[in-house]
């Protein structure tokens, strides 16, 4: 079984991690550099965000793609939340170039920002914890001149129930081609139980119940985040119909495959260290 990362980074990004035992686990078939293209889902069965559709422009603000082949999202004006697995580790950080305000990765209008300093999550070691933040040089200013941020849950409590998740990553496990235009999809909750069951401890591969949060269609499979989603965020509505994130996009074995759901960093658990970092950036 493959603990599989969903960045499009290689092996070059999981060292810099430190985390060795991921390494022989490398997505190196994946390039960092890939050009995005606009293909679309092939049809059938084939595990095709997998299984979603393009995303309307304005759609979901908060989303950010970054240079290194990973997605995140606005926590605050000159703040994006990604995964810990898709950056070197803490410290200054010039290197990274997110991409806002656009859909089309090819707009014009899209708002290209530098990266200042990054911050990984206190502990991460290559499984778990996989989160991270990247203060940018300065704050991201949308056309419209206001900035849309997607608040962090505080609570477990909208940790269920349907997800939404969106991403510039393959359509197709293996496929290696990233996407031009911003994708969505609805993944269902899975339950921690069902979740020990789909990804059983074995070398290399580990499910933490306490610090991640799985969603898939577990039967069928079909619809999934994939290879280049790896630092976008799992959000739904709040209780007065308002985007929160609730999870990370981590790993999976595969992408879309039944039996396997994405396994999602859960923001709810580290909703107090997150917001601890970004004061001290």
């Amino acid at each position: 079984m493959l603990r599989t990362l969903r960045s499009s980074t290689t092996a070059r990004r999981l060292t810099a991690t430190g985390a060795a035992a991921l390494m022989a686990l490398s997505l190196s078939s994946f390039s960092a550099h890939a050009a995005p293209t606009d293909s679309d889902p092939t049809p059938g069965p084939t595990p095709r965000v997998v299984g979603g559709e393009k995303a309307k422009q304005g759609e979901f603000p908060f989303m950010v793609r970054l240079s290194m082949g990973c997605g995140g999202s606005l926590y605050a004006k000159d703040i994006v939340i990604t995964a810990a697995h898709c950056v070197g580790g803490s410290g200054p950080d010039k290197s990274i170039t997110v991409t806002a305000g656009a859909t089309d990765l090819k707009d014009p209008k899209a708002i290209k920002v530098k990266s200042k300093k990054v911050v990984v999550a206190p502990g991460y070691a290559g499984q778990s914890k996989d989160w991270a933040l990247i203060k940018l040089a300065k704050p991201v200013k949308l056309i419209k001149g206001r900035t849309a941020l997607l608040p962090i849950t505080t609570t477990k409590a909208y940790d269920k129930g349907t997800f939404g998740v969106a991403g510039w990553g393959d359509v197709k496990e293996g496929a290696g081609q990233q996407q031009r235009h911003l994708r969505k999809a609805k993944v269902p909750f899975v339950t921690d139980a069902a979740c020990k069951r789909a990804y059983p401890t074995s070398p290399g591969v580990h499910f933490f119940p306490k610090e991640e949060i799985c969603a898939g269609n577990l039967q069928a499979g079909g619809v999934d985040t994939c290879q280049g989603d790896s630092g976008g965020p799992m959000f739904r509505k709040d209780n007065k119909g308002k985007w929160l994130q609730v999870g990370i996009v981590s790993w999976g074995d595969g992408c879309a495959r039944p039996g396997k759901p994405g396994v999602y960093t859960e923001v709810s658990t580290f909703a107090k260290q997150i917001a601890k970092a970004a004061r001290a950036l």
